[in-house]
């Protein structure tokens, strides 16, 4: 009798990626904000190319820069309240 084949494994899945460019809530750009993590300081920039909106917040290892972008967005919120 002949050895029974081994079985491939199920191929990986990939992770989705993520945005790293998003409209500006400000002038209302399409994808011209960009988001600079500094894991190092642990701080997370944001800044439009168009109008010059900036924001910074504190992050974690774990951040993201969708998480910075959507702390800027609170942020706003708040303010606007």
């Amino acid at each position: 009798m002949g050895k029974r084949k081994s079985s491939k494994p199920p191929p990986a899945k990939q992770k989705p990626k993520l945005d790293a460019t998003f409209n500006c809530p400000f002038c209302n750009s399409g994808k011209s904000v960009s988001a600079v993590m500094d894991r190092e300081s642990e701080q997370g920039q944001i800044s439009c190319s168009v109008c010059g909106a900036n924001f910074r917040t504190p992050i974690n290892t774990l951040s993201e820069p969708i998480d910075v972008y959507s702390d800027w967005i609170d942020a706003c919120d708040r303010e606007n309240d």
